[in-house]
């Protein structure tokens, strides 16, 4: 989802520079609806950004790799490449995987990093581009830039609007706070009971607090609302409606998680908790922001389990200090 969300701004600025431009894209289907919702006509609010989207399940295809099913799926995917017959493929993950991708659309031009996130990738590109910005949108406009060797400008990337989600989420009381205590990690995971303490604070100080509660993390939400002593509230959204709800937040509170990518997407003013990830890269961008980070957290995308040492030395003051001053800063 953050990887996505990062790209999105440099592929809305070249919608905007090319209205008339043909644009693909190709996606884990679990991320469809950051594209389009509500019957996904091309070109209105309900998907604004892209005319196509390919499906490519390759998580679900490393599982089974040899598997007759994963063997049709890939040759689906390359003959749906093929046919659209691409002028240009722009890789701005920096994998491996989606860098083979981008060799089945068996375009003239690939376009990658020179030094990409993983260095395999740069093999598959046709041309290798010196990127000098610090944050991945940065990086990834320098990608789109190259195309035609543009200086286009970063605005907030086009997202989908669903009216049955956006009635529902102006029902929310206002103004509130949108919580969101995930993380891909157990290291990038402030604890919930420090979420439940910033809660209550925020509650007193007369805010609703909203807790998106994503798959697999609703014992995360259940416990920020035991500790909080049942000042916030648990929501589980659907794509649409995270979208929907965020729009209406008066301020987001996450970690380094696909949430608080999708706040700073919509210009929402975020507080970020950051450890082991370096937040000058991949953190708050485009918005009003607040960056907690220990000095001494050390950059490790290791997949460990227990919150990094760093992290656990922010306190639920501290969140809740910096949350209230982006408010008043809003008012």
């Amino acid at each position: 989802m953050g990887d996505i969300l990062h790209s999105m701004p440099a592929v809305t600025a070249l919608r905007q520079a090319h209205p008339d431009w043909v644009i693909g894209w190709a996606i884990e289907p679990q991320w469809r609806g950051l594209f389009c919702a509500n019957g996904c006509e091309p070109r209105t609010e309900t998907m604004p950004l892209v005319d196509k989207l390919h499906m490519v399940p390759a998580k679900r295809w490393a599982k089974s790799p040899l598997n007759p099913a994963t063997l049709r799926d890939i040759r689906r995917v390359r003959l749906e490449l093929g046919a659209m017959h691409y002028d240009i493929v722009v890789e701005m993950q920096g994998a491996v995987r989606a860098a083979l991708v981008a060799r089945w659309a068996r375009t003239r031009r690939v376009i990658g990093e020179a030094q990409p996130r993983e260095s395999v990738a740069k093999w598959f590109f046709d041309e290798k581009v010196a990127t000098h910005g610090v944050h991945v949108i940065e990086q990834s406009l320098e990608l789109a830039n190259a195309i035609f060797a543009e200086d286009l400008p970063l605005p907030l990337p086009l997202l989908p609007c669903d009216p049955a989600a956006e009635a529902k989420a102006v029902q929310l009381r206002q103004p509130f706070v949108l919580m969101s205590p995930g993380a891909g990690w157990g290291a990038k995971r402030w604890p919930a009971d420090r979420y439940g303490a910033v809660a209550r604070r925020l509650a007193d100080a007369g805010y609703a607090v909203v807790i998106n509660s994503g798959p697999e993390e609703e014992h995360l939400a259940h416990e920020i609302v035991a500790t909080s002593g049942g000042a916030a509230h648990v929501l589980a959204l659907d794509m649409a409606e995270l979208i929907a709800v965020t729009r209406r937040a008066s301020l987001a509170i996450a970690g380094d998680t696909g949430p608080l990518h999708l706040a700073c997407a919509l210009g929402k003013p975020v507080v970020g908790i950051y450890g082991p990830t370096d937040p000058a890269r991949n953190g708050p961008f485009h918005c009003p922001n607040r960056v907690l980070r220990h000095p001494e957290s050390v950059r490790d995308h290791a997949r460990r389990s227990e919150p990094e040492a760093g992290l656990l030395t922010i306190t639920p003051e501290a969140v809740t200090d910096a949350a209230l001053e982006l408010l008043r800063e809003a008012r």
